[in-house]
């Protein structure tokens, strides 16, 4: 009797534990979530949404076609794959690198380099936009350097619609690396050392030892970079709105961007944008099975 009492109470106190959490989480994720979908099939044009004088009518997959059919959901879908690809491949062996080459005492001024690859993280993106935007503008600096090499040489970087993604790019690169730097940096720093030393004693080189026990104990926290990779990428906007805000012709647009164009500028189209919402999270999902389908395959763990 009184062991059921106690597994009685055990159960109670963890309900009590756990609610406020399950309230919270459908609140603030799942809430949101449904009610974006349910929008997104809809033909919600403002205004009052419960209890208002126009009815809000089922429209099916129309906004979803709509979509689909949108040169510039191609366009930004296309920007969001490039810099996915150079989060996940640019980014996270970046960080990496360098993380491995201060734990490995290969450069002299730790905290100094420390600092420095981390310092870019910590600036708000729309300031690094901002900066970056007047670096590579027409009268900026890249451009007044590249002149004092090959005069005459004009600055189309950024107003070239072939060429405006690749600023970009490489500012993502500068930007994001410092986190993983960071990750990687403090990983490298719980794998016992006497591990490596016995391997070394064994006779493994500085790359096998990298390769055979290094990057398998480190194969959760890439998986979990790659992971954080991806959902930071699908969620650009800020320091893309800061440098380029989607010009030339929007074809430096992402997602992010072209669902806030869809919803508030010119004639808002929320039904639309709740579309390009839904998706993005659908495609997010996606990706981040793909990741743990490639760490199941090549044996990683997560820490």
């Amino acid at each position: 009797m009184k062991q059921h009492l106690a597994k009685k109470e055990e159960r109670r106190a963890y309900l009590l534990l756990v609610l406020p959490a399950v309230l919270l989480y459908f609140a603030v994720i799942a809430f949101p979530m449904v009610f974006s979908i349910g929008m997104s099939v809809s033909d919600y044009s403002g205004g009052q949404i419960f209890g208002g004088s126009v009815p809000i009518n089922y429209v099916g997959f129309s906004n979803y076609t709509r979509m689909w059919k949108d040169q510039y959901f191609w366009i930004s879908l296309k920007n969001n794959v490039y810099i996915v690809l150079i989060s996940i491949f640019g980014q996270i062996p970046l960080g990496f690198v360098l993380a491995y080459a201060l734990h490995r005492n290969q450069v002299r001024r730790k905290g100094f380099f420390q600092t420095v690859i981390y310092l870019p993280s910590v600036i708000s993106s729309v300031i690094v936009g901002i900066l970056w935007q007047t670096i590579f503008s027409p009268y900026g600096p890249f451009t007044e350097l590249m002149q004092y090499f090959k005069p005459g040489w004009e600055n189309t970087l950024l107003s070239n619609p072939r060429t405006a993604m690749l600023p970009v790019l490489l500012v993502m690169l500068w930007f994001y690396t410092g986190t993983y730097f960071i990750i990687f940096l403090a990983n490298l720093q719980k794998i016992d050392q006497e591990v490596i030393e016995a391997a070394k004693i064994d006779g493994a080189s500085e790359w096998q030892s990298l390769r055979y026990v290094i990057l398998p104990a480190l194969s959760g926290v890439i998986v979990t970079s790659s992971i954080l990779a991806i959902s930071g990428s699908l969620k650009s906007f800020d320091l893309i709105f800061g440098m380029a805000a989607g010009n030339p012709a929007r074809r430096t647009s992402v997602l992010a961007l072209y669902m806030y164009d869809t919803a508030f500028r010119g004639a808002p189209k929320y039904p639309l944008a709740n579309a390009i919402s839904t998706f993005m999270v659908a495609f997010s999902f996606l990706l981040i099975i793909i990741t743990k389908l490639v760490e199941k395959r090549f044996g990683g763990r997560e820490e």
